[in-house]
Formats: C-alpha cells, structure tokens, sequence
C-alpha cells in the first residue's frame, strides 16, 4: 500500500472501488434475473398445485395445458389481441396529444387550470365501468366508445403529470429568462418542457398500462353484444363455454401486453433522461 500525502491510502481506495463496481454489476444483473427466478418459481408452484390436488382442468389448468392452448388457438387470439392493441395504442397516442396540449393551456392560464382541472379529476375519480355504459348508448360506433372508454382512463396521468412538471421549472431560472426578455414561447420550449419532460414520462408510463386496462374494461362492457373481437370478449366467451384453458390464454396474453408496453416505455424514458436527469444516470459513478 502506499500512503498518499493527506493520509489517504491507495489500496483501500482501489478496494472500495472494486466492491462498488461488483456491487452496481450485481444490481445490474438482479434487476432482471431476480424477477425472472420468481416467476419461474411461482410457475412450477402453480404446476405442482395442479399436479398434486388433481385439479381439473375446467377450474384451473395447469401452466403447460394454458401454453399449449394459446399456440393452437393463436389464430383465434391474435386477431382479438390486435383488436386489443389497437385500442390501446389509439388511446394512448390521444391521452398524449389531449393531456399535452391541455397542460400547455393550463400552464399558460391560470383562470383555465383553476376553471376545468375540476372537470378532469372528476372524469378520473368516477369508475370506467360507471361511464362506459352511457358512452356505448350516446355513441354510435361501437369501435368509437371503445376508444373514448380506453381515453377516460388513460388521460389524466398524462394531464396531470405534465401539467405538474410545466410548473416546476427552476424560478431563478424563469427570472433569467425574464432578464434577457425571452418570450412565453421561448420559456416554454427551452425551459418548461425539459423540466416537464420526466413528469411527462412518468405519466407516460402510467397511462400505458391504463389504455389497456381501459380497452379491456371497455370490451367487458360491451360484452357479447359488441364488436365480437378484442381479447376481453374472447374471456368472456370462454366463461361461458367453460373453456377455462382459453380463458387462461387470453388472460397470459393481456398480461404479457401490458408487461410489453410498460418495458417499452421505460426503455424510451432512460434513452431521453440518461445523459441529463438524476432518475437515470449512474448514481455509482
């Protein structure tokens, strides 16, 4: 070891390196093998219930029978599945476009947020499954409801978020930009909306999965007597036919749809905040 001049020494320095860096490389490899080994656990659990209790197959099928139902009926399955996702992405996209937009207005209004934010958190806190039922009778298009039912749910963490995240620009440097006689506009772009934008994504993350859970709440509503495609009419097809495998099916490949656009946000929230925004840098470095 060698002693530095202010006492420090070299060695234990480079230790403490060394076990920092097998420490991040073993978060890094936990934060997906971990997940992975519980699943993997909770699946041969689920198996060996089934196996042991002889359960049938009409009241919970095991693992193997639910996969092998979802690669003989996937031509079944994956028409409902883009009928599903088409759903969800449409209502996605205009959650962004509408809750953006709307936030731009309310940061540039006060009398504007203080007059309809009320109307939107109303819209959030009244169940879906409450609304869905006047939408399907004032609108003619079953395709139509199903998106505005997806929309309701799937709009306010992305007003709400963005809304929040506009407001939160640094006020030293709002009166900069007032110093140097920036415009509205200009604050808005080159301050407003890089402080928002991790709000944004936050929210962002949210509604994906809620565009979802919206679509497949809307098609329960809709029931047997509505468009006759998405994956939540395929569920309650299979309750009534009592093909419960099918049921399974149906319910793996929402879950997996949600599991998808979830990961796929994330990926784009890291890609836009890593080089900048303390949420995604290496805090070991």
């Amino acid at each position: 070891m060698i002693d530095n001049a202010d006492g420090s020494t070299t060695g234990m320095v480079d230790r403490e390196e060394l076990r920092r860096s097998r420490r991040t490389r073993f978060e890094r490899i936990g934060r997906w093998l971990l997940p992975v080994l519980v699943i993997i656990a909770a699946v041969v659990a689920w198996d060996r219930l089934v196996v042991w209790n002889e359960i049938p197959h009409y009241i919970l099928p095991g693992p193997k029978l639910v996969v092998q139902t979802l690669i003989e009926d996937w031509p079944i399955l994956y028409q409902s599945f883009l009928v599903t996702l088409k759903i969800t992405a449409l209502a996605l996209i205009l959650a962004v476009v509408g809750g953006v937009g709307i936030a731009v207005l309310f940061s540039r209004s006060r009398i504007l947020e203080m007059s309809f934010f009320p109307f939107a958190v109303v819209l959030q806190v009244v169940p879906i499954v409450a609304i869905a039922p006047l939408i399907f009778i004032y609108v003619d298009s079953k395709v139509a409801a199903l998106l505005l039912c997806a929309w309701l749910v799937a709009f306010f963490p992305v007003l709400s978020n963005t809304t929040l995240g506009l407001k939160s620009a640094d006020h030293n440097l709002r009166d900069l930009f007032d110093i140097y006689g920036a415009t509205p506009w200009q604050k808005l772009i080159y301050l407003q909306v890089p402080s928002a934008l991790p709000y944004f994504l936050g929210g962002l993350r949210i509604a994906g999965g809620l565009s979802l859970i919206g679509a497949i709440v809307a098609e329960y509503v809709a029931g047997t007597g509505g468009i006759g495609s998405g994956l939540a009419f395929r569920i309650l097809e299979s309750g009534y036919r009592l093909n419960i495998p099918r049921m399974f099916a149906a319910l793996l490949l929402v879950a997996l749809t949600g599991v998808i656009i979830y990961t796929a946000l994330s990926i784009v929230s890291h890609l836009l905040l890593r080089h900048w925004h303390e949420s995604a840098t290496d805090k070991e470095r």
